[in-house]
């Protein structure tokens, strides 16, 4: 089943003596459960394209279709509620709340949801138990590693059962063993869960890692291969 379509999508972006076409008419689609890659050089387009499909930016251009629904057709204010319900995010820089602990963390978005009390708190030590950090429940960010709080956002992400997790860079400010040790914990968690894994990433690590390794350059898909 397709959860993520794409249809000749352009962003162009208005300078003040050239326009810059950063994303030049991608078709692709994504089913649900793939674990993939999108990689490409600086500057290439990739996390343009990432912005878009995760709501945060429109195209200038096409359509992006998320479970059947058209980005471009939501008002403001539904595309936040949509966004909360349909995507999840993994940044680079973990982007966890300082003054809330671990669980608080995790059950952020199930909170925005108002989904019951009960729910919230066994979905949030079910994923904090499986990003292995069951017995930090209560830990706040910065009593945690760099890797230990990824592996929260890792977990806040998946708590609300998006249709897929879009992670843009999250193995850039790790080592090497905790980027094995999230990549490891995704992958499982993606098999399990059967939720869709989107990386942005220049890290080879990751990319191995990846069932399907889609490149772009100047903003166009050169390719696209399956390594299932």
């Amino acid at each position: 089943m397709k959860v993520l379509e794409l249809h000749n999508v352009h962003k162009i972006y208005n300078g003040s003596e050239v326009n810059v076409h950063a994303v030049n008419g991608i078709t692709i689609d994504f089913e649900e459960g793939e674990f993939s890659a999108i990689v490409g050089p600086s500057g290439s387009g990739k996390t343009t394209l990432l912005n878009m499909i995760g709501g945060l930016d429109s195209p200038t251009e096409g359509k992006i279709l998320v479970d059947n629904t058209d980005l471009s057709t939501l008002k403001t204010s539904d595309l936040i509620d949509f966004r909360m319900w349909n995507i999840g995010f993994v940044f680079q820089s973990y982007n966890l709340i300082p003054v809330l602990t671990a669980k608080e963390n995790v059950e952020f978005i199930m909170n925005l949801q108002k989904r019951p009390k009960k729910e919230r708190d066994q979905r949030t030590m079910e994923m904090l138990k499986a990003v292995g950090l069951g017995d930090r429940a209560n830990s706040r960010p910065a009593k945690l590693s760099g890797g230990q709080q990824q592996r929260v956002a890792v977990a806040r992400a998946l708590a609300s059962k998006p249709k897929f997790i879009l992670a843009d860079e999250p193995s850039a400010n790790l080592d090497s063993k905790s980027t094995e040790t999230l990549l490891d914990i995704m992958e499982e968690l993606n098999r399990e869960e059967k939720i869709t894994f989107i990386f942005s990433t220049h890290d080879n690590r990751v990319i191995k890692k990846a069932r399907r390794v889609v490149t772009i350059e100047d903003g166009k898909v050169i390719s696209d291969e399956n390594k299932q």
